[in-house]
C-alpha cells in the first residue's frame, strides 16, 4: 500500500506551490488505493503560529483534501528526536561545531548544498578537552553529523527515485551524502533538524513515497545517509517540478499575493487550482 504524507511548516499561509505539492501526495495516494497523512513541522517554536496551522486545514480542506487523523505534530515528537541523536552519539557520529554561518561561508567555495555553503569541517579536529570548555561557557554550537565516518559505516547507498529530480534523474540513483559536507542535527537551542526530523517522521508514520519539489533532491543523499545510520525503513521518492511565478522565481511565504486564501477572496475555485497544473496535480 502506498502511504505518502503532506509536511507544511506554519510559519505562513500556504500557496500555489504548497497546493501543488499537496495535491500530489494526496493524488499519488489515491491513485494507489492508499493513505494520505498530514504533518505539521512545527520544531522552529519561533516561527510557528497557531493561526498559520489552523489556516493550513483549512486551506487543504478547501482543496477537496482528505488525511487520516491524528495529525502528526513535530513539536510533540522532541523524545524521538534525542533518541535518535543519542544513537548517534553512542556510534562516535556526532560533534559539536561553534563556527557561525558567517564563518562557515568564508571558508567554503565550493558549490551551496542542502544548507548553504558545505561544511569545512573545522570543529571535527577540535580535542575533547576544548568541545568541553566551549561547551561550560555558554558558547552557542550545532551537533553535526559526521559523514565521511557514517558512509564508511554503512557503505554504498541509492534510493528509487519515481518521479523526475532537476537533471532528470530517474530510477535507481547512487546517493553521494559526502558531496554536502557534516550537515547539522541540531542546535543547542533546536531540537531538531529538518534532516533529522524528517527520516524519523517518516519511519514512524510509515510513509513508503515522498513526494515533493525537486529543489529537495539533493537532501536525499544525505537522508538516505541518516536512513541506515538509524536502521529506518527506505522510502521510494518522486520529485516534481517546481510551479515558478512570472519571473521564472519559486514561490514563497511572502507572496501574499498567490496565498490560497488571497486566491479563494478573488474567487478562485479548487477546480481552477487544478487547472492550473494540468491533469492530476501534475
Amino acid at each position: 500500500m502506498i502511504v505518502t504524507r503532506f509536511a507544511p511548516s506554519p510559519t505562513g499561509y500556504l500557496h500555489l506551490g504548497h497546493a501543488f505539492a499537496a495535491l500530489t501526495a494526496h493524488d499519488a495516494a489515491r491513485r494507489g488505493v492508499g493513505r494520505f497523512l498530514l504533518r505539521i513541522e512545527d520544531i522552529d517554536r519561533s516561527r510557528s503560529r497557531p493561526e498559520y496551522e489552523a489556516a493550513i486545514l483549512q486551506d487543504l480542506a478547501w482543496l477537496g483534501l482528505a488525511w487520516e487523523q491524528p495529525v502528526l505534530r513535530q513539536s510533540e515528537r522532541v523524545a524521538a528526536y534525542r533518541s535518535a541523536l543519542d544513537r548517534l552519539e553512542r556510534a562516535g557520529l556526532l560533534y559539536p561545531c561553534f563556527c557561525t554561518r558567517s564563518d562557515i561561508a568564508r571558508a567554503s567555495e565550493a558549490p551551496h548544498g542542502p544548507e548553504g555553503p558545505p561544511y569545512p569541517g573545522a570543529c571535527r579536529a577540535l580535542r575533547s578537552i576544548e568541545r568541553e570548555r566551549r561547551i561550560r561557557s555558554g558558547a552557542p554550537y550545532a551537533l553535526r553529523l559526521d559523514v565521511s565516518k557514517g558512509a564508511q559505516h554503512v557503505g554504498p547507498l541509492s534510493f528509487e527515485e519515481q518521479g523526475s529530480g532537476p537533471d532528470g534523474e530517474r530510477g535507481i540513483v547512487a546517493a553521494d551524502p559526502l558531496a554536502f559536507g557534516n550537515i547539522v542535527l541540531a542546535r543547542k537551542d533546536t531540537p531538531a533538524s529538518y534532516h533529522l526530523a524528517v527520516v524519523v517522521d517518516d519511519a514512524f508514520q510509515g510513509v513508503t513515497l515522498i513526494t515533493r519539489g525537486n529543489d529537495l533532491f539533493a537532501a536525499t543523499h544525505v537522508q538516505r545517509l541518516l536512513q541506515a545510520l538509524l536502521d529506518l525503513p527506505e522510502p521510494a521518492y518522486a520529485h516534481h517540478r517546481l510551479i515558478l511565478d512570472e519571473h521564472g522565481r519559486k514561490f514563497s511565504k511572502r507572496d501574499r499575493a498567490v496565498t490560497l486564501q488571497e486566491l479563494r477572496a478573488h474567487g478562485a475555485t479548487p477546480a481552477s487550482i487544478r487547472a492550473q497544473f494540468g491533469p492530476a496535480g501534475r
